[in-house]
């Protein structure tokens, strides 16, 4: 290849790169792993297009990627199955829109992410459903580009996507979408928290709220789902009340859906996700574990 070709490919990839990391993302759930499936995919592409095999870089990287995510994901559902308590995905965060710090690029990105509670839900599903589901109803790509990526025919993965869909219908809370909505129940829910009142969180809180923590074995972190919204709410205060008074809490977009971040000198050190229906917090999901919140990048 010319130094130009090679210049060429180089932009044309780092153009998809943003795009191949949220497929990567959203198929493994953790962002450091889909970022390095994405660098690996760079490498063979640059040698397929040496070798003249890539004519559509876009296509020929979206298949690797999720080839690639397929086979990370298989290898590591036993170290997940081994995982001390209750598994989260890596979230990812953005500011709030009209927020302070509120970067439109990262309204972008998360436009294609998928909700948090979703992403808790697609855990559940086998890797073939998983990365059937997230490229067609997701990413929007037809079912015989899905089927080159899976390896399977294309009836066969629109049956694995008609299957991950009812899944998730029975699985995954039922969200409201409406962002004033969320505003208002994501602020009624932080100022209960804020000043430990526990009359005003069980106001916000369904009564069959659901809350799941990953400490990772780390640190300390409920080992089974909490439930109800007493429990919920006694659980969620508990946490509050043992913060750092140098701790700084924050509303975020938690992968497109409403939250808070808790960070100690730019070191975040809790993301707490919220899914919202019916006017209360349904369900809500606490990341602790330090070796994922490394990873975690704060808006802005």
């Amino acid at each position: 290849m010319t130094q130009q070709a090679v210049d060429e490919l180089a932009h044309s990839f780092e153009a998809a790169r943003p795009r191949l990391e949220r497929i990567a993302y959203a198929v493994l759930g953790e962002r450091g792993e889909a970022e390095d499936v994405v660098q690996e995919t760079w490498l063979r592409l640059a040698g397929a297009a040496a070798e003249g095999e890539v004519r559509d870089v876009v296509g020929w990287c979206t298949v690797a990627v999720s080839r690639r995510a397929v086979d990370v994901l298989r290898s590591a559902r036993h170290r997940r199955e081994q995982y001390v308590g209750p598994w989260l995905p890596e979230p990812v965060l953005a500011a709030p829109p009209g927020g302070e710090g509120a970067d439109p690029a990262e309204q972008v990105v998360l436009a294609e992410t998928v909700a948090f509670a979703l992403m808790v839900v697609l855990e559940s599903l086998t890797p073939a459903e998983r990365t059937a589901w997230v490229l067609h109803d997701v990413f929007g790509l037809p079912f015989p580009e899905v089927a080159t990526a899976v390896g399977r025919s294309p009836e066969a993965v629109r049956r694995l996507a008609s299957r991950a869909r009812a899944h998730i219908g029975e699985g995954a809370p039922r969200l409201d979408v409406a962002q004033e909505e969320h505003r208002r129940v994501t602020a009624a829910f932080g100022a209960a928290v804020a000043t430990g009142d526990l009359h005003h969180l069980l106001e916000v809180l369904d009564p069959a709220v659901v809350l799941t923590s990953d400490g990772g074995g780390e640190v300390s972190a409920a080992r089974r789902p909490v439930l109800g919204d007493d429990a919920v709410a006694r659980f969620v205060l508990g946490i509050a009340g043992r913060r750092s008074p140098t701790e700084v809490v924050q509303p975020v977009l938690v992968n497109s859906g409403p939250g808070f971040v808790a960070h100690d000198g730019g070191r975040v050190t809790l993301v707490v996700a919220l899914a919202v229906s019916g006017g209360r917090v349904v369900r809500v999901d606490i990341v602790r574990a330090p070796s994922k919140l490394a990873r975690v990048r704060l808006p802005g």
